[in-house]
């Protein structure tokens, strides 16, 4: 019987630092999942190579010359089928986490984070998930400073409330659906639901303004 081998993640790599890139290549090749199939130094470099070559998740730092990792998310967000953006950076800074998830990276981390988190990290976002845990909600609240009368004037129900909540733990439409026992078309319906009672069109602002209001 012939083995068929589980499909490897295909990772972009893009940092200015050579060493930087050099023991990233050097971690996750140590990984049988993962598959380095890009590196680039800059942002632009990188959104240059991207079309030639089919990738599955993008590992790049916040701050690089040219073009740095936060409009590479937003260029990337523009584009049809474009892969995941992870973001890395060696600042402690919430308000760039905030910034880097409203240009559509779908990971955030810092460059100091153990092995074992950059790897779930990864194999998380490459399975469609959003991983917003390095955002602090003081500071979501700080910067999304909504006030009392901006409260929903409809109440949410116990099961828009699972879905917020399953909506702000990254899971795609289909997963939450399998959660709460309700197919994905239903959960679509949900979602209308709850961004018009909070006055949102997208999923990311729908849970910083339910995390910043309380609601969940």
């Amino acid at each position: 019987m012939t083995r068929i081998e589980p499909k490897r993640i295909r990772i972009a790599l893009a940092d200015d630092q050579a060493l930087v890139r050099g023991g990233l290549k050097a971690l996750l090749g140590g990984f049988a999942q993962f598959e380095i199939v890009l590196e680039a130094g800059d942002g632009e470099e990188l959104l240059q190579a991207l079309p030639e070559t089919t990738v599955d998740v993008v590992l790049c730092d916040v701050r690089m010359p040219r073009l740095d990792g936060l409009e590479v998310c937003a260029r990337l967000r523009r584009l049809a089928a474009s892969p995941p953006v992870i973001l890395l950076t060696t600042f402690d800074d919430a308000g760039l986490a905030l910034r880097a998830i409203e240009a559509g990276a779908r990971g955030f981390l810092l460059k100091d984070a153990s092995p074992l988190e950059l790897v779930e990290t990864i194999e998380e976002v490459a399975a469609g998930r959003t991983l917003v845990a390095p955002i602090a909600t003081d500071a979501i609240r700080e910067r999304y400073a909504y006030r009392d009368g901006d409260l929903p004037e409809g109440r949410f129900n116990r099961r828009e409330i699972d879905v917020l909540r399953l909506l702000a733990g990254g899971y795609t439409n289909r997963e939450i659906g399998q959660a709460i026992h309700v197919t994905e078309g239903t959960v679509k319906n949900y979602l209308m639901d709850i961004f018009d009672k909070l006055g949102t069109r997208d999923r990311t602002r729908a849970v910083l303004k339910a995390i910043t209001l309380k609601i969940i």
